[in-house]
């Protein structure tokens, strides 16, 4: 098994965004300049949109998206006076990223970097960091919460997306639990095999012991949070949250 997975991952999803994934497809103009008139909203997870009370004052903030391209959330922040830098590990969300950013002529920062390293950033530099569901590609979890906390200004404020597992215990029609967890291709041969062969990346589950635990002992505190489903499919018919996001701020 490859022990350079995030390779794996980076390429695979370039793959995806390039057949149309949903994540990777960047906003329209209009769009953008609706977000201009104050008329917008970000997705950290599939369906609700984030309550526009957690983020701080956008005019100038400096803002980072971390496993964030595709040209989605950081065309929205820049249109609010953002400063924004996104860290993405595909060259294809960078692109995107870019696309924008030359289509509506402002700029921004792209570092094509592996979130399981540290950040490539000085310590306390941004007032908000912007982290849809994307930790589900990366075995461990706690390094990236102690990272985000140090280049996080005082009173920064960290928006994640997670993934509550229940999507890699199921099956395709979402009729039958077929897996255990935790999920985790690079312990499990057979399971590592399936997952290159489908086309799935390198993807793990993680408890909230990781995700809401991680975030604590790594100094934040969690101010508010909520749940939403896949969007389509049985278990979004069914109401089964499958997804949750946090609003966490460094206090010291």
């Amino acid at each position: 098994m490859d022990k350079n997975y995030t390779d794996i991952n980076s390429k695979i999803i370039s793959e995806w965004s390039e057949k149309g994934w949903k994540w990777g497809q960047p906003i329209s103009h209009e769009i953008f300049e609706k977000a201009r008139n104050n008329d917008w909203f970000v997705l950290l997870t599939p369906t609700k949109p984030v309550p526009k009370e957690w983020f701080g004052k956008m005019e100038n903030a400096k803002v980072l998206g971390l496993a964030s391209g595709g040209g989605q959330q950081m065309p929205i922040f820049t249109a609010l006076g953002a400063k924004c830098t996104v860290l993405d590990y595909s060259e294809k969300q960078l692109l995107s990223e870019k696309e924008v950013a030359m289509r509506e002529n402002y700029e921004i920062k792209l570092v094509r970097a592996d979130m399981t390293k540290p950040l490539p950033f000085e310590n306390e530099v941004f007032d908000l960091i912007f982290h849809p569901v994307s930790n589900c590609y990366i075995e461990d979890v706690i390094p990236v919460w102690k990272e985000c906390y140090r280049v996080l200004k005082k009173g920064g404020i960290l928006l994640a997306g997670l993934d509550n597992g229940i999507n890699f215990i199921i099956d395709e029609k979402e009729t039958e639990i077929i897996q255990k967890l935790p999920f985790n291709p690079l312990k499990d041969k057979e399971l590592y095999k399936t997952s290159i062969k489908n086309d799935w990346g390198i993807q793990f589950s993680h408890t909230i012991e990781e995700q809401i635990g991680g975030q604590l002992q790594a100094g934040f505190l969690i101010t508010d949070i909520y749940q939403d489903t896949n969007g389509e499919g049985r278990l979004h018919e069914l109401n089964i949250p499958c997804f949750y996001a946090t609003r966490a701020v460094k206090i010291d």
